[in-house]
């Protein structure tokens, strides 16, 4: 137990590193002083554009994928109660997305840990992503809500285990998760309830063949 405790902190530690924070060091900006206040992808889009915001996504997600797939492979050489490689990989992974949410490194203000989940469960189940992405992108372009989209994306989650006939550790770990995306995406509630939510109005299909 202590080596899964130890590989836990490992994988906070990961995704402690914040890809918008990193590329923010090269271009000297932090985007947690711009637009939606996020570190995450989508504020990077907002407030730096496409190919910033895009290798920001592609960092959150690598080190999702590298905390669930390289920690379990590590033996750290500690007595005690073993614990099998799959149950590493979805804590390691669930740490990897906390860790993303409130980075150790950048004073506990990070992304809402999407991506990082993404990375994560292209490790763990690869073909939940697929319900996911579906989810996800109807909800987009119906509501033209990217926080609304994650968050149903991430509840779905839950079904698609089912459907999968995952084990009961992937199951809580499917729960949690959903549990914790709506957790950090409670101000994106708040605005979508008082009217202020950002609404991305050319992914909305009910735009695509307006002629303003």
């Amino acid at each position: 137990m202590l080596e899964l405790l130890l590989k836990a902190l490992l994988g906070y530690l990961l995704g402690s590193i914040s890809g918008s924070m990193v590329m923010g060091w090269f271009r000297h900006v932090d985007i947690r002083k711009s637009g939606s206040g996020n570190a995450g992808g989508p504020n990077a889009f907002r407030t730096q554009g496409f190919r910033f915001a895009l290798v920001v996504v592609l960092i959150d997600i690598g080190k999702g994928a590298l905390a669930a797939w390289l920690l379990p492979r590590f033996g750290l050489g500690l007595s005690g109660t073993a614990v099998t490689p799959d149950t590493q990989m979805l804590v390691c992974g669930f740490a990897a997305v906390v860790g993303h949410c409130y980075p150790v490194w950048y004073g506990f203000r990070g992304g809402k840990g999407a991506a990082t989940a993404v990375g994560a469960l292209a490790v763990i189940q690869p073909w939940a992503l697929i319900p996911m992405f579906i989810t996800w992108l109807l909800a987009l372009t119906i509501t033209g809500w990217v926080g609304l989209a994650t968050i149903l994306a991430a509840i779905s989650l839950v079904p698609a285990f089912l459907w999968l006939n995952e084990s009961s550790a992937h199951l809580v770990f499917a729960v949690l998760m959903a549990l914790f995306v709506i957790l950090m995406h409670q101000s994106n509630i708040r605005n979508m309830l008082n009217g202020t939510e950002y609404r991305f109005e050319r992914a909305r299909i009910a735009n695509w063949f307006r002629h303003d």
